[in-house]
């Protein structure tokens, strides 16, 4: 009998609220104007799988998917860029706006500003993000992996300059060796999406990067007619993608914000074993934490993020691999008509829950919880392709980590 997947809804107590300003629609459209100055920026598809909604009893199915972010394979390179050009813009004691693509990437920039180095941790997709934008800005990056970390998401990183290693310790320990190492360098900063006290202005910069794709997402909604999203599942690692999905959209529909349905990988579901807990205070998840999502391989949370979801996420899931997995494989060969996503694991985990909510009798009561029906507009976030095409064949093709 394959794990199932576990869920609370959140019965935690609401805080003051100070955080969702992170994700105000002003500071999100800042970050959006900073990444179409990019030469390789587009917006990503949002796959609409509308045979897949039917066969479902959904009213909508939508996936927004970020294999194809400026040719990255994945999402956080809007983070980790945003951030950067905010740190130097406030360096400099100049706004955002005029860190443009162009001066960053001019004489003159490096004449005024010179060469920081910006260290990171990362499973990969992040990593290679900073690495990507450090390498465009002529900056230097360092970035740290933990254990376990696959030789394919080494040599992506390695092929944009930064320097990389792989540690025998987990990610969160991973953080820490890059905040030490940072505290040393001069001209050295810290670029995670994890905050933590004193460390906070940084991550949140990441979320508003984040952001981009939610406007984006939002935008191409409207498109085809479709107002707001009913419903919003997003994955969680450190929580920081989450809360600024999550963020996004509570501004977006302050009076009637769709339903947030907060997804983890079992082995690090810190933001589940808080909700369970409910009393409003973060849990921290330690170990090795493996599993095949190593995107959210994370167990201690972003105290910003945290503040958001504790406020407006609905509901928090626990997600054994082959949840994932399944995911993977409906995305790759969708109902006939829809098309076709190559999502890695942890961005296929939304598929892999929906399809279990909405097709196994075991998952009835949050269903319900959730009020899931035939009028739901349900909106996905696929923030990854085959980042590890070795892991995603023996997936998708060989059938690894069936239910």
């Amino acid at each position: 009998m394959s794990e199932k997947i576990k869920w609370v809804a959140n019965r935690m107590p609401k805080s003051d609220d100070a955080q969702l300003a992170v994700m105000a629609l002003d500071n999100v459209a800042k970050a959006q104007a900073f990444h179409r100055g990019f030469p390789q920026y587009s917006v990503t598809p949002l796959a609409k799988l509308d045979g897949m909604a039917e066969r479902l009893g959904l009213g909508g199915l939508f996936v927004k998917d970020e294999s194809w972010r400026f040719g990255l394979n994945a999402f956080k390179v809007l983070g980790g860029s945003f951030a950067m050009a905010r740190y130097i813009a406030q360096e400099m004691g100049r706004d955002v706006s005029e860190m443009t693509y162009d001066y960053l990437t001019s004489e003159q920039f490096r004449e005024d500003f010179g060469q920081a180095t910006f260290f990171t941790a990362t499973d990969g997709n992040h990593g290679r993000g900073v690495a990507w934008a450090a390498n465009k800005l002529h900056q230097r990056a360092v970035v740290h992996m933990p254990k376990g970390s696959t030789k394919t998401r080494f040599d992506n990183i390695a092929k944009e300059g930064a320097q990389v290693t792989i540690e025998e310790v987990n990610y969160d320990d991973c953080v820490r060796m890059a905040a030490a190492e940072a505290a040393e360098t001069e001209h050295g900063v810290v670029v995670q999406d994890t905050a933590w006290d004193g460390y906070e202005e940084i991550p949140s910069w990441i979320m508003q990067g984040y952001g981009t794709m939610a406007a984006e997402a939002a935008e191409q909604l409207r498109a085809v007619e479709v107002t707001r999203p009913t419903h919003v599942f997003v994955q969680a690692g450190v929580g920081s993608l989450a809360s600024a999905m999550v963020g996004f959209f509570a501004n977006l529909f302050p009076s009637c914000p769709p339903k947030f349905v907060i997804m983890e990988a079992g082995a690090a579901d810190c933001l589940y074993q808080g909700a369970l807990a409910a009393d409003g205070d973060p849990r921290i998840v330690g170990g090795d934490l493996q599993t095949i999502m190593a995107g959210l391989a994370c167990g201690e949370p972003n105290t910003i993020g945290w503040d958001i979801l504790r406020n407006h996420a609905d509901a928090f899931l626990s997600c054994p691999d082959w949840v994932a997995a399944n995911g993977m494989r409906r995305l790759a060969a969708p109902v006939k008509g829809d098309p076709a996503v190559t999502s890695g694991e942890s961005g296929a985990v939304g598929m892999g829950v929906i399809d279990a909510i909405m097709c196994d009798p075991d998952y009835a009561d949050l269903r319900d919880e959730l009020g899931l029906d035939g009028s739901s507009q349900v909106l996905l976030f696929s923030t990854e392709g085959d980042t590890d095409p070795e892991r995603y064949a023996q997936i998708v093709w060989d059938g690894a980590w069936s239910k």
